[in-house]
């Protein structure tokens, strides 16, 4: 899979992702409430998980919901054939 997350995707994710995973943590140690009972387990377990996928999505570069969903946001330089073969490229 190629990258297709960069610029300002990449940096959101890079806060938000952190953010939610102690957000979900600290719940879950019983530092902060969001909901009473059930509700407050599932919304903190919820938000660790997609501050792990956001983190996770950040550092790879790459992210399966934009691929599928055709965005790409990296605006690195893209491989060519002869690049991917092994050759090199001249500059």
């Amino acid at each position: 899979m190629e990258k297709n997350v960069g610029g300002y995707d990449r940096i959101a994710r890079a806060v938000l992702g952190p953010v939610l995973i102690i957000v979900g943590a600290a719940t879950l140690a019983g530092f902060l409430t969001i909901a009473a009972g059930t509700l407050g387990l599932v919304v903190a377990v919820a938000a660790l998980l997609v501050g792990a996928v956001l983190a996770t999505t950040a550092i790879t570069q790459k992210c399966p919901l934009n691929d599928l969903l055709g965005f790409n946001t990296y605006k690195g330089a893209k491989t060519t054939e002869t690049e991917s073969a092994g050759k090199p490229r001249a500059q």
